[in-house]
């Protein structure tokens, strides 16, 4: 069994490392990802009853932000074309959280360990800042259109509007809102 043992590990972690293949699918999101150690479903289940924010609204915020990457970052600014720079914010991971808004989720929720690459951790942070969007302005926690708006500009941003001049914020807002409408339909036949 010892022998098993790391066998077993690196099929764990292989199975987290990267994106999912189809990411345009819920369903097979969550079947590519449920085994021995990791189900995404539950996790995402889990944080849609804490926070009364639907499973396709987070699964749709994480597909607009990182397209289920773990890894994924903005990319860098080049210098002269060929040396790298720094990136354009401190964005990471599967929910594209900025190092001071992880940071503030981690302190205000008592997650230290929390891990931006880890699917369970950024949907959790991503359910507590909708519904935090939720308390602070009044967006209804199923409308991924201005849940996204607020989670790509701030609350202090989104209600100052600044996403009007952002057309990432809007292009990122109706891709949310689109992958939310396709993943609530997929859901109802998985």
């Amino acid at each position: 069994m010892h022998r098993l043992l790391p066998l077993v590990a690196v099929l764990a972690l292989s199975s987290c490392a990267s994106a999912p293949k189809n990411t345009a699918n819920t369903c097979a999101i969550f079947e590519q990802r449920e085994g021995l150690f990791t189900n995404w479903r539950r996790d995402a289940e889990r944080v849609s009853a804490e926070f009364g924010v639907p499973v396709p609204v987070l699964m749709a915020t994480i597909q607009a932000e990182s397209n289920f990457d773990p890894k994924a970052r903005p990319p860098r600014r080049w210098i002269l074309g060929f040396i790298p720079g720094k990136r354009a914010s401190s964005a990471y991971g599967f929910a594209q959280a900025l190092d001071g808004t992880w940071a503030e989720y981690q302190r205000r929720t008592g997650r230290f360990g929390a891990r931006r690459d880890q699917f369970a951790d950024a949907v959790h942070f991503i359910g507590w800042y909708h519904a935090d969007s939720h308390r602070r302005t009044g967006i209804d926690r199923t409308d991924a259109y201005s849940l996204y708006l607020a989670y790509h500009s701030g609350h202090a941003g989104y209600e100052r509007e600044v996403w009007r001049n952002r057309p990432e914020a809007l292009r990122g807002a109706r891709r949310a809102r689109d992958m939310a409408a396709r993943y609530a339909a997929q859901l109802k036949r998985c």
